[in-house]
């Protein structure tokens, strides 16, 4: 089954459940998906609805971080039911093991100097992309060149 099926069938799920906030989720990232289709007068596939979650999720945590900045909390928590609505879409999360390895391959590739660093990032966002949250990423190839 497509991502997309998959998500048109939570929401009618989330309709007949009359579960009215993870409904409001699903619409929106439903939403965002049509959004992309009509400006690009394409088919989304999985791996471009994938890139499109990515996007909220990371939208979602700097609004929670603002949020929790300015103690509003329960406006954090509205964020937070939203990224695990829409984290449970997310192919299965890369593990820190297969991270460092993949790491430690394009370091062997690319060599370990301070300059190749977008080389290095070029390499691994393809094998990552929706697995791993890549600013955390960036910091640990960081971490491994300095």
């Amino acid at each position: 089954m497509s991502l997309k099926l998959r998500i048109t069938d939570d929401m009618k799920t989330a309709m007949r459940e009359k579960d009215a906030a993870r409904l409001g989720t699903i619409r929106l990232l439903l939403a965002a998906m049509k959004q992309k289709e009509v400006d690009e007068r394409i088919e989304l596939n999985d791996e471009q609805i994938v890139a499109i979650i990515d996007k909220m999720l990371k939208q979602r945590r700097d609004s929670i971080a603002a949020y929790e900045s300015a103690n509003r909390q329960d406006l954090a928590d509205v964020e937070k039911f939203e990224m695990t609505v829409l984290a449970t879409y997310m192919p299965q999360q890369a593990d820190e093991a297969e991270i460092a390895a993949l790491i430690e391959a394009a370091v062997a590739t690319h060599g370990a100097t301070v300059a190749a660093m977008g080389k290095i990032m070029a390499d691994i966002k393809p094998k990552l992309a929706g697995r791993a949250d890549m600013s955390k990423v960036s910091g640990l190839i960081k971490a491994r060149l300095a």
